[in-house]
């Protein structure tokens, strides 16, 4: 059993980022809270802990329920975290999705090119 991991390895086994390095540059950059302080990749994670992560318009809460190591599949890892972000963030970022000026739908394939320089227009890329 684990007594200890690091916060970036965890974050990264629990499929909270898709790499260590985007684990590492968010603590970095504070956009991941303990208690609401920002904390270091190094930062070793304890059970129990509560933590939000800011992903763009979204602030995720997560509350650690396990210490895992190594990066497993996503069934295996909630077993790990519990979500306790509140349902006004989703409905939030619902919001921000349908007010863009350039919503493609999923599954609607790649803009063309006059959509790209109408984006680039409005400095959405």
């Amino acid at each position: 059993m684990i007594d200890d991991v690091r916060l970036d390895k965890w974050l990264w086994a629990v499929r909270v980022f898709k790499t260590r390095s985007q684990a590492i540059e968010s603590c970095k950059a504070g956009h991941i809270k303990i208690n609401g302080i920002s904390v270091k990749p190094s930062h070793q994670v304890k059970i129990g802990e509560v933590m939000t992560v800011q992903k763009g318009e979204l602030t995720k809460t997560y509350k650690v329920l396990g210490i895992i190591e190594q990066r497993v599949s996503a069934k295996v890892a909630i077993q790990f975290v519990e979500d306790l972000t509140p349902t006004e963030e989703y409905e939030k970022l619902k919001e921000i999705k349908q007010t863009m000026p350039f919503y493609f739908d999923p599954g609607f394939g790649r803009p063309t090119k006059r959509n790209r320089r109408m984006m680039k227009k409005f400095g959405l890329i």
